[in-house]
């Protein structure tokens, strides 16, 4: 497959730490993939009264396979994490929706800042170093037009140089602060367990982008990339995925080759040099978050629902 990435690209994903690649899929393809989603919600689409919660991070039924459906998507990816062989196989996307249906609809708009809440770095899962495979990429795949004020993702475009310069100077790890009370007996042995600071590392920010856009839209961003949940203050349904590229092997920041790819020369530039010897201090963990939990139940609830409505 030819190149996806323009050299303009390549620069902004290395500057900003995001691209979009646009039309990645038909609004047809996306109408049959979300066909489901009020059955499996148990709301009516028609009737917002229904619309119990603002925002609901669903689980999974369906995968699709990236490179079939989204090929121009999947060749994006392998130029930022720098090849086929560098990236865990297969690559499927799901239907674990994020749907925000009228989150932060009862305020005024607000536009992006580091007053903002909820900003986050992705991988509730794993305990984060500078290297850390588990997150190769981050992905919002819209399945549903995305509009100004109708609940985009607020990202936060200088935000991998305050990540990456942190997690340098804590080889030890740290975890999302969400996990505070959820980490297992025995983890974080020794000194007490580093939090991610958000509010710290939101504070060293000045550029934010609202990630909208249309139906087939992807957006692919640095895995240190801190990003928000924005209202939707239009009370417009909006659909999206997040899943993410993970890669076969951590990142190497002192290739001998020099031969880094794209998201391994942005942790480079964020951190201000050509090259990092960078050794994890402590075990990598795969942690299970309560939402793992909680997404199960819902999906019980969603079998159930499909079943009763002829759709299982």
């Amino acid at each position: 497959m030819a190149r996806e990435l323009s050299d303009e690209q390549v620069e902004q994903f290395l500057s900003q730490g995001f691209v979009v690649i646009r039309g990645c899929f038909s609004r047809e393809a996306a109408a049959e993939y979300t066909a489901s989603v009020w059955t499996r919600l148990g709301y009516d689409e028609h009737t917002p009264s229904t619309w119990e919660q603002p925002s609901v991070h669903m689980p999974h039924h369906r995968t699709i396979d990236v490179a079939t459906f989204a090929p121009r998507a999947w060749q994006a990816m392998l130029e930022l994490a720098g090849g086929a062989e560098r990236v865990v196989h297969p690559y499927t996307w799901n239907d674990a929706f994020i749907v925000n249906l009228w989150e932060g609809g009862d305020r005024p708009w607000e536009p992006a800042s580091p007053s903002s809440p909820g900003w986050h770095k992705d991988g509730d899962f794993f305990r984060h170093f500078l290297d850390s495979p588990e997150q190769g990429l981050l992905t919002l795949v819209l399945w549903t037009d995305v509009r100004h004020q109708g609940g985009p993702t607020f990202v936060a475009a200088d935000s991998v140089g305050p990540v990456a310069r942190f997690l340098a100077d804590h080889p030890e790890g740290a975890y999302p602060p969400k996990l505070a009370n959820e980490l297992p007996p025995g983890t974080g042995e020794g000194p007490d367990p580093v939090f991610l600071p958000y509010d710290d590392l939101i504070s060293q920010c000045t550029q934010f982008v609202e990630a909208t856009g249309e139906v087939g839209d992807v957006y692919l961003l640095h895995p240190f990339i801190l990003h928000a949940k924005a209202q939707n203050t239009l009370r417009v349904p909006r659909i999206i995925t997040n899943p993410p590229l993970t890669l076969a092997e951590p990142m190497c920041l002192d290739r001998p080759d020099g031969d880094y790819s794209l998201v391994e020369r942005a942790v480079l530039r964020g951190i201000g040099v050509d090259r990092f010897a960078f050794t994890a201090a402590a075990p990598r963990e795969r942690l299970v978050p309560q939402r793992e939990v909680l997404q199960q139940t819902m999906l019980r609830e969603e079998r159930e629902r499909l079943a009763a409505a002829g759709l299982a």
